[in-house]
C-alpha cells in the first residue's frame, strides 16, 4: 500500500508539473509571437500598474517600494518617494496617451496627488525624500535627512511640469489641474538651497539640521535637471554662473578619456574609468532632451548619455568576472536591490566598477532612446526565456542568472518609474516634447546657454 501510494503521489507530481511546464511554454510562445511595438506596450503597461494599481492608496503617489511577498521589513508600505512619484507622473502620462488608462480617471487620480502634494511637509517649498502617504508629513530617510531633497524634488518637479503642459489646454477641470501643477513648481524656493549665495546647489536643508548634510551638486551624476529646473524658475531662480561654477566645477569635470573607444566626454564621481550607474543616463532625461543638446562645455548630451550606456553594456558583454548569463540579451548595471553573500536582498548602486553578478531590467528598458537594439533584445529575453522574471507590474527589480535564476519579488519606483517614460520617448518623444517646450524651460535653457535645433532654443 505504502508503494502504490508513493506512486501515486509521484505520478501526480510528474502530472502537475509538466501541466505547469505545458502552460509556460504557451505563454512563452505566445510572448515569442509579439511584435516588438506589442512587447514595449506589453512592457509599458506592466510598470503603470506600479503607479496605478499599486499606488498609496490615501496620497495615490509612488510608494517607495512594492513587495509581491508582501514582507516589508522596514514596515514602510505606507511611504511614499518624492522622485520615484515624479516618475510616477511621466508614466501616468503615457498610460493616458496611449489609452491605457481613461484620461478622466488620471485627471482626478492627478488632482488627488496635486492635493496633497499642496499640503504635506515642505521646506523652502521643496518635499522631503519620503513623505507619510496617510499624514503628508516627512519620513526621514536618515537621521539628519529629515527636512527638503532638492534633488528628489528636481524629479517630481519634472513630473510636474510635464502634467500641467499636457493638460493647460484642456477642459475646465484640467486646467484646474493644470493651475495646481504651476502654483506646486512656482512655490520652490530653489536659490535658498544655496546657502546664502554660494555658487552652487546643496541637495539638503533641515529645520533641525539647516545645512549640517552639507552635500553640493556638483557633476557629473544624476543631478542635472535640478540647475536646469532651479535656473528655469520664475520665482526663485539661479544664475548661470552658479550653474558653471557649481555643477561643473569651473569646467573641470570635463575628461578626455575613453573606454572601448567610446569618450566619456565628463568625470563621473568616482566611476570615472566605466561612468556610473545607468540612472544617471535616465533621472534628469524624463522631460529633458538630450538630442542634439549642448552648453558651453558639452557638445551633445545624448553622444553623452549613449556612450555611458554602451559602456556598461560592452563591459557586460565582456563579462571580466564571468557572471553566467551575462551577455548580448541580459546586460545593465544601476541602482537597485541586490543579491548579498548570504543570499539575502539588499541594495546596491551596480556598476561596472561594483558589478555582483546582479542585472537589473530597468537599466537596459530605461536606456531604449540610446540602445535600441540592445535593449530590445534584452526586453524580448526577458520576457520569452526569462518568464520566472516577470511579476505583476513588469519585470522585478534585480536579477541573477548566475544565482540559479535568483530574483527579489520586489519593485522600486525609482526603478519602475523610469522604463515607460524612456521607452515612451524613444517611440515618440512625447514627454521631450512636453518638457521642452515649457516656456519657462526654454528661458532657463537659454539662460545657461544651451542649445537646441529641435527645440529653437538658441
Amino acid at each position: 500500500m505504502k508503494k502504490i501510494i508513493i506512486f501515486l503521489f509521484a505520478s501526480f507530481m510528474l502530472s502537475s508539473c509538466e501541466s505547469q511546464k505545458t502552460v509556460t511554454e504557451t505563454k512563452n510562445t505566445e510572448t515569442s509571437k509579439l511584435t516588438d511595438q506589442q512587447l514595449m506596450d506589453k512592457v509599458q503597461k506592466d510598470a503603470l500598474k506600479y503607479f496605478w494599481d499599486y499606488a498609496e492608496p490615501n496620497s495615490l503617489l509612488g510608494r517607495e517600494r512594492y513587495h509581491e511577498d508582501n514582507i516589508y521589513p522596514q514596515n514602510d508600505k505606507h511611504v511614499v518617494t518624492t522622485g520615484g512619484s515624479g516618475f510616477g507622473l511621466a508614466t501616468v502620462l503615457v498610460g493616458v496617451e496611449r489609452g491605457f488608462i481613461p484620461r478622466d480617471e488620471a485627471v482626478k487620480r492627478l488632482n488627488t496627488m496635486m492635493d496633497f502634494l499642496a499640503k504635506a511637509d515642505r521646506f523652502h517649498g521643496a518635499w522631503s525624500h519620503w513623505i507619510n502617504g496617510e499624514t503628508g508629513k516627512v519620513v526621514p530617510f536618515g537621521r539628519k535627512d529629515n527636512g527638503g531633497d532638492l534633488v528628489e524634488t528636481a524629479f517630481l518637479t519634472s513630473g510636474i511640469l510635464m502634467v500641467r503642459e499636457y493638460f493647460k489646454d484642456g477642459n475646465p477641470e484640467e486646467k484646474a489641474l493644470a493651475q495646481k501643477c504651476d502654483e506646486l513648481w512656482k512655490g520652490i524656493e530653489w536659490n535658498w538651497y544655496t546657502k546664502g549665495g554660494e555658487k552652487v546647489l546643496y541637495w539638503h536643508w533641515s529645520p533641525e539640521y539647516q545645512w549640517e548634510m552639507n552635500f553640493p551638486l556638483q557633476g557629473y551624476n544624476e543631478c542635472l535637471i535640478t540647475y536646469i529646473l532651479a535656473a528655469s524658475s520664475p520665482t526663485h531662480a539661479i544664475d548661470a554662473e552658479t550653474y558653471y561654477q557649481g555643477w561643473t566645477r569651473n569646467g573641470t569635470y570635463l575628461t578626455d578619456k575613453s573606454k572601448y573607444g567610446l569618450p566619456l566626454y565628463v568625470k563621473h564621481n568616482y566611476s570615472e574609468e566605466y561612468g556610473g550607474p545607468l540612472f544617471w543616463a535616465h533621472y534628469s532625461y524624463i522631460g529633458l532632451d538630450p538630442t542634439g543638446l549642448s552648453d558651453k562645455l558639452i557638445k551633445n548630451y545624448f553622444d553623452l548619455n549613449k556612450n555611458q550606456v554602451l559602456i556598461d553594456y560592452q563591459y557586460c558583454v565582456e563579462n571580466p568576472k564571468n557572471w553566467k548569463g551575462y551577455g548580448e540579451n541580459y546586460w545593465g548595471l544601476t541602482a537597485s536591490y541586490t543579491r548579498n553573500n548570504d543570499g539575502g536582498v539588499g541594495y546596491t548602486a551596480h556598476q561596472p566598477t561594483e558589478d555582483r553578478g546582479v542585472i537589473t531590467p530597468t537599466a537596459a528598458l530605461s536606456s531604449f532612446p540610446y540602445s535600441p537594439k540592445e535593449s530590445m533584445n534584452f526586453l524580448r529575453f526577458m520576457y520569452t526565456q526569462k518568464p520566472e522574471f516577470i511579476g505583476s507590474a513588469g519585470p522585478f527589480d534585480a536579477t541573477s542568472i548566475h544565482y540559479d535564476n535568483w530574483f527579489t519579488p520586489r519593485y522600486l519606483a525609482i526603478d519602475q518609474g523610469t522604463i515607460a517614460p524612456m521607452i515612451e520617448n524613444y517611440r515618440t518623444g512625447f514627454l521631450w516634447k512636453l518638457f521642452m517646450n515649457a516656456p519657462e524651460i526654454k528661458q532657463g535653457l537659454k539662460k545657461l546657454e544651451f542649445k537646441s535645433e529641435k527645440y529653437n532654443i538658441k
